[in-house]
């Protein structure tokens, strides 16, 4: 006959299902250390034209908010460009975007809607305004496209911004000295290759896929527009965020005959406004800063990104959660 075994008390048991209770609970303290969350929740991040460099750092931050923020599902959303992404997160129908430092400021002088609520999260990288003409074109600067047929930028666009502003800058009225053309990066480079347009302005990160894969099959030449710096600033307001820059030699190895070419440059922000949850707008601005060599090796401008220049954010004050994440890493 086996034996019986011995009956555990009423208390016995108690004691033990007490103790893997505080077993269980040490362990999941352990596994998730109080006190730290991931956000949560859906985000749409205005971006700009298929083609352009908004676009394929959107996506590329997507691929990166996947990994270090799994709670959050970011949609992206295809823009103009500047003034329309600042529109969509005014309003709310984005909730973060890229826009260049002249665009907000304008955004914010012409006193539209809700632009007192815009914040910066982090200056990114620099824009640069390309001019592209075919290489044998007689355009040797921007005067010298009156009576052309220029691509100057979709309506609400930054390329439309700055494209009007050099033109003035270089003497020409942009409305009855050229011909303009209302399009953007996607058409551009066709237009000129059918010579249905003389040139076309572009202004953002090197290298522009667009601007290059055309350099790669048909003849380009980029215009010097680094002389009308003083003329631009002279103009004050919203200009003075403009600043002399130098295209690298190697920016586009087929169009610039091994020459860096003077231009001017206006810096990028990313944008969110002071409805946007402070731990999401936080942890947004450590994977933007964390992931920027990721980035970079595919939009080479992002490298740029600079922990010690990030946080200034002119025009927009720095939004409080991107603050809380600068003072987490100050030395």
């Amino acid at each position: 006959m086996p034996q019986a075994l011995p009956r555990i008390s009423r208390r016995r048991a108690l004691k033990g299902s007490v103790a893997a209770l505080v077993l269980s609970g040490l362990l999941m303290w352990w596994l998730v250390p109080m006190g730290e969350s991931s956000p949560r929740g859906k985000i749409t991040f205005s971006t700009g034209v298929t083609t352009g460099v908004y676009q394929r750092y959107g996506e590329l931050l997507d691929e990166a908010v996947a990994v270090d923020l799994p709670g959050v599902s970011m949609r992206l959303r295809s823009s103009q460009g500047s003034r329309e992404n600042l529109a969509r997160v005014a309003n709310g129908e984005a909730d973060f975007t890229i826009a260049t430092t002249d665009a907000v400021a304008q955004y914010k002088q012409d006193g539209m809607e809700s632009a007192d609520r815009l914040r910066g999260c982090a200056r990114l990288y620099d824009d640069y305004v390309q001019l592209v003409v075919p290489k044998s074109s007689k355009v040797r600067s921007a005067a010298g496209l009156r009576g052309k047929r220029v691509a100057v930028g979709q309506a609400g666009s930054g390329v439309r911004l700055v494209s009007n502003r050099l033109l003035t800058a270089a003497g020409l009225d942009p409305g009855k000295d050229i011909t303009p053309v209302s399009v953007g990066i996607d058409t551009m480079p066709g237009l000129l290759e059918r010579k249905e347009i003389d040139a076309f302005f572009w202004s953002g990160g090197l290298p522009t896929t667009a601007v290059r894969e055309l350099s790669e099959r048909f003849a380009i030449r980029l215009v010097p527009l680094g002389g009308l710096i003083d003329e631009l600033h002279a103009a004050g307001g919203t200009a003075r965020h403009y600043r002399s820059a130098m295209m690298p030699a190697d920016a586009y190895d087929k169009a610039q005959d091994k020459e860096a070419v003077p231009t001017v440059a206006v810096a990028n922000l990313l944008v969110t406004t002071d409805r946007t949850d402070e731990e999401l707008t936080e942890e947004l601005t450590r994977t933007v800063i964390k992931n920027r060599d990721r980035i970079g090796n595919e939009v080479h401008a992002a490298q740029l990104v600079d922990l010690r220049t990030a946080i200034y954010t002119d025009p927009l004050s720095l939004h409080e959660g991107a603050q809380r994440y600068y003072q987490s890493v100050k030395p």
